[in-house]
């Protein structure tokens, strides 16, 4: 398996068979390396309904017939774009092929601002625990910090945690770091930062405050080393 990071919450996961993306926010994500033109994953995973995480799934998932998996009212709306989607709420598992994926609890909201319809409700936004070839990947999503995640850190052997440290929208380093310690992944590495003005950090500063867990700071491109 191999696990890569691609600017803010952008995510893509290469098993033996398969590439997933998760959060696929390329056009206008000045932190990615990726051009969307050029991704034909064969699933697209989404935490909620942003547009800086829906981003180019429409795009992507129409090029490359992938399979988009994503929230109830988020996946209910991007049907209706002519994609192939599957709909799943919060606590809900799923075994795909590809697979599998559990969604989270998170903490934040979920709207996304279309062209045409305005602003619409996609439903509760969530983190993903994504499992294949024997390993667990958390992706948190935008969240605040929550009691739960201790839950989410027993219940499941973290290979490799996603977290947000931007704060304003989300978590900042001091939460994300206690958060790590809920969690007990084995490797965390810091997302959602430095985008835009408002969410600027040191993801240094998030690294002196994880003392339980491996962090990995990854430049877009970087690869987890597992």
């Amino acid at each position: 398996m191999q696990i890569s990071y691609h600017g803010h919450s952008v995510v893509k996961i290469k098993t033996g068979n398969y590439t997933i993306l998760i959060d696929p926010f390329i056009s206008g994500n000045g932190m990615t390396d990726l051009n969307a033109s050029d991704e034909s994953p064969d699933a697209i995973l989404l935490t909620h309904g942003h547009n800086d995480h829906v981003g180019d799934t429409i795009d992507i998932a129409k090029q490359s017939n992938a399979l988009v998996v994503a929230p109830f009212e988020l996946a209910e709306y991007l049907a209706t774009q002519g994609i192939t989607t599957h709909e799943m709420g919060l606590g809900g598992a799923y075994q795909f092929d590809f697979g599998k994926v559990k969604y989270t609890h998170a903490f934040h909201s979920s709207s996304y601002d279309t062209s045409d319809n305005g602003t619409i409700y996609t439903g509760m936004p969530g983190g993903i625990l994504f499992t294949a070839e024997g390993k667990t990947i958390y992706h948190a999503g935008d969240t605040a910090l929550f009691g739960d995640m201790k839950l989410i850190g027993d219940r499941n052997d973290i290979d490799v945690a996603f977290l947000p440290i931007g704060d304003n929208f989300t978590m900042g380093p001091e939460d994300a770091a206690y958060a790590t310690e809920l969690l007990k992944p084995r490797i965390v590495v810091p997302i959602h930062y430095n985008t835009f003005p408002v969410i600027q950090q040191d993801p240094n500063h998030f690294k002196v405050l994880v003392t339980n867990s491996e962090v990995q700071i990854l430049n877009a491109g970087g690869i987890v080393q597992l």
